[in-house]
């Protein structure tokens, strides 16, 4: 019988081993997919400082998780009951105590420093940043508008969704871009996965409870799909928006051409007309290439 009883537990331990290492490799998942626990590669710095952050903090769970569940385990296999005899009692060892209540406050600790560096890191604000954007949300869609670039009329340049357009926040690669968020209706929440970063958005500045400004800087051209993610009305879910990331030549290029008329129209060029008259293949695609149109009503409201 001892000997059934001292077999039984290494053997347990093998079949727990061998379905947990089956269990990691049927995800089938890298090496680096495995590290980010489900979150989407991120286009940031900041997006990677939040990463190692989560990656880390989930490691440190595991590992606290590991050894609360050995110590369960191992109390359950070893000390069971097995007479009516009192078995030694340890409520006042206060050694072991201190040691109980010393672990969890340097994990505490080491867990608020980390987070207080990323924060900090991710809400830092340039005093002159190299580009600005204002973004504008409303039922149920968005606005962005550059107030540092003009049309011949004076306007800042301007993209508006509509209906019929997922619209493109078109955006530098490698300069540090600063984001003005605002509501015109109800609050909405601007979200881009590979920012790793989510921010609502406000009618009532001054009934704001966070700061409605953040910058990044983007690290790679590409399209980026951006989504609201606060649920704001009838078409919420439809309410998404695209990052169009370009190197520095090419926004300028852009740029250039959506502060110039258009002749045939006697307006300045929009988005899709300044991406059009571009010659960089998809980059330049002037529709979204994440996100498909909806045809759907999505003006309830109304931009600035």
């Amino acid at each position: 019988m001892g000997l059934k009883e001292g077999t039984r537990v290494p053997r347990l331990v093998k079949v727990a081993g061998l379905i947990g290492l089956v269990g990691v490799a049927a995800t089938g998942c890298t090496t680096d997919e495995v590290l980010r626990f489900g979150w989407p590669e991120g286009v940031t710095p900041q997006a990677e400082s939040m990463r190692q952050l989560w990656t880390w903090s989930v490691i440190a769970a595991l590992a606290v998780g590991v050894l609360v569940w050995g110590l369960i385990f191992w109390s359950v296999a070893f000390h069971r009951k097995k007479s009516e005899e009192l078995p030694r009692q340890f409520q006042y060892n206060v050694p072991l105590e201190l040691v109980y209540t010393a672990i969890p406050f340097v994990l505490v600790v080491v867990l608020f420093y980390f987070t207080a560096v990323s924060q900090n890191y991710v809400l830092a604000k340039s005093e002159e940043p190299d580009e600005t954007v204002n973004v504008v949300s409303f039922q149920w869609n968005w606005e962005f508008n550059y107030p540092d670039y003009r049309t011949p009329d004076g306007e800042p340049v301007r993209t508006v969704g509509t209906s019929n357009e997922v619209p493109l926040l078109v955006l530098p690669v490698g300069e540090t871009v600063q984001y003005n968020l605002s509501s015109t209706d109800v609050i909405h929440s601007f979200f881009v996965p590979e920012f790793h970063f989510k921010r609502d958005t406000f009618p009532h500045p001054d009934k704001n409870n966070q700061d409605n400004v953040f910058e990044n800087v983007i690290d790679r051209e590409g399209s980026f799909i951006g989504r609201c993610a606060e649920l704001c009305g009838t078409y919420h879910a439809m309410m998404n928006f695209e990052v169009r990331a370009l190197s520095p030549d090419k926004f300028d290029q852009y740029m250039q051409l959506r502060t110039q008329i258009n002749p045939r129209t006697g307006e300045p060029n929009n988005a899709a007309e300044a991406l059009s008259a571009m010659d960089c293949g998809e980059l330049c695609s002037p529709t979204a290439v994440t996100s498909e149109q909806f045809s759907t009503e999505r003006t309830g409201g109304v931009p600035s």
